[in-house]
């Protein structure tokens, strides 16, 4: 989740709506411009006892980041706390119960994507060897219970804390249990954003299969491939799902503008701290008439902020954001973005991903995203067929695409390479939790404590 290093009081003050929806024709850029912004979380552990550490304990999370500014990276505090980092990879921040986490930078090429995270790892794990704690890739906590987790000292996480329960009997899970991997990626124009976000989410259902990676709730089968992609069904619903309005005639900045204008706002940024505004709306901001702030208008930093509180499978703010998929080793954070860059980078691809979608209907589309958390590949699809009846074709697409955006590195290999361990998964016919799960009920003689060794980076 997004960390405020500074209230940006020269932002300019939206004055109308129009302001709102010319943010994103913003993002617009040419396709040479075109970028690669990869972020992952991984979970935190003691590798003496397996418990999650807290920020303040010795060698525990504060520890963390302090090692890694030993890295050339730059501290970023909140109520003079460290709890986030800045440098030439990104940004490293915490999620609520430490999941640590790297927003990478904006790259020209996968190569560079996958070299960025390899640098991350790399850091962490030397950091990790010094402070006695390892890493792991999954989904979902396998064995934590919400209470044996502690909470990072960030203002915005008290706020949704207090307010998730509210609206969902899952938000804190969410929240405290969770780990995924993202990719975010520009468009050309609103035409162009608009294919893409349709193509994302109607196959962010296949994402999700194919980085299915969290079989297990405090130390159990808990029934479901992705029960993380499960615990989005029961957040919130004022800002989760598969916006079925994306697909309307017409859809464009305006109609993604009105559907934020109608989240529930959580907060406002001022001088160093945060304001609850859990429930209110932001129409109300626009007007002044915010209780929590009488007689003030937001700024455009207030609008970027209200963005990122939107947790849709695909968020648009000056750039689209693909958010199906479970966390996972470093083969399938590389491959993440090398999927949704085949798909959606290339014009043929985009074309032939749009091809296997244009004929899903609203409903079909609906009842894909709900079968997969429990069926992964298996979840069936228009025409009586099954997700992993159309997987090959639609990898073979982003084959494709990375093979026509030719990003060749010094040894002259191209992208494609990237796609390996999902053309692995669907040529199995497993995805990563079914293999957990066949370990647990077999190598593993029921003991979920062995991901630790077998999962970790």
């Amino acid at each position: 989740m997004t960390t405020k290093t500074v209230s940006d009081s020269n932002a300019a003050v939206i004055e109308s709506r129009d302001q709102l929806i010319a943010h994103f024709a913003g993002g617009e850029k040419p396709a040479d411009r075109w970028r690669i912004g990869t972020e992952h979380e991984k979970f935190v552990y003691s590798t003496t006892d397996h418990h999650a550490p807290s920020w303040g304990e010795p060698g525990g999370i504060r520890a963390l980041l302090l090692e890694l500014v030993q890295h050339g990276w730059t501290p970023v505090e909140e109520g003079g706390n460290i709890i986030a980092l800045t440098g030439a990879d990104g940004s490293v921040s915490l999620e609520p119960a430490g999941q640590f986490e790297l927003s990478g930078a904006p790259l020209d090429n996968l190569h560079q994507t996958c070299a960025e995270t390899g640098r991350h790892l790399q850091q962490v794990k030397a950091a990790g060897e010094k402070l006695g704690i390892g890493f792991l890739g999954l989904g979902m906590w396998p064995d934590k219970t919400r209470d044996a987790l502690p909470i990072m000292p960030k203002g915005r996480y008290a706020i949704m804390l207090r307010h998730m329960p509210r609206v969902g009997t899952m938000g804190l899970d969410m929240m405290l249990r969770t780990c995924t991997i993202q990719v975010n990626l520009d468009y050309a124009s609103e035409a162009d954003m608009a294919k893409k976000f349709r193509v994302g989410l109607a196959l962010q259902p296949l994402a999700t299969a194919l980085f299915a990676n969290s079989p297990f709730t405090e130390g159990k089968p808990n029934g479901f491939l992705s029960y993380r992609s499960h615990i989005w069904s029961d957040t919130d619903p004022a800002r989760t799902g598969m916006l079925p309005f994306v697909f309307e005639d017409g859809f464009g900045y305006e109609r993604y503008a009105d559907y934020m204008l109608d989240v529930p706002m959580y907060f406002v940024y001022r001088e160093g701290r945060y304001i609850d505004a859990a429930g209110l709306s932001f129409r109300d901001f626009l007007k002044g008439e915010l209780s929590v702030l009488p007689g003030e208008k937001p700024t455009m930093d207030d609008w970027n902020d209200h963005l990122s509180t939107a947790f849709p499978e695909v968020r648009l703010k000056t750039f689209l954001e693909m958010r199906g998929a479970d966390g996972g080793p470093w083969g399938r954070i590389c491959a993440l973005p090398a999927l949704w860059v085949g798909l959606l980078y290339d014009q043929g691809a985009l074309d032939a991903a749009w091809d296997v979608v244009k004929d899903w209907t609203l409903e079909e589309r609906q009842a894909l995203r709900d079968a997969v958390p429990k069926l992964g590949l298996d979840a069936p699809i228009a025409g009586g067929r099954r997700l992993r009846d159309v997987a090959g074709q639609v990898l073979d697409v982003a084959h494709a695409g990375l093979a026509a955006r030719a990003r060749t590195n010094a040894a002259g290999d191209d992208e494609t390479g990237f796609l390996a361990p999902l053309h692995e998964i669907v040529r199995g016919g497993k995805v990563p939790a079914q293999a957990l799960l066949d370990r647990y009920h077999g190598a593993w003689g029921g003991d979920v404590s062995r991901v630790y060794g077998e999962e970790s980076f």
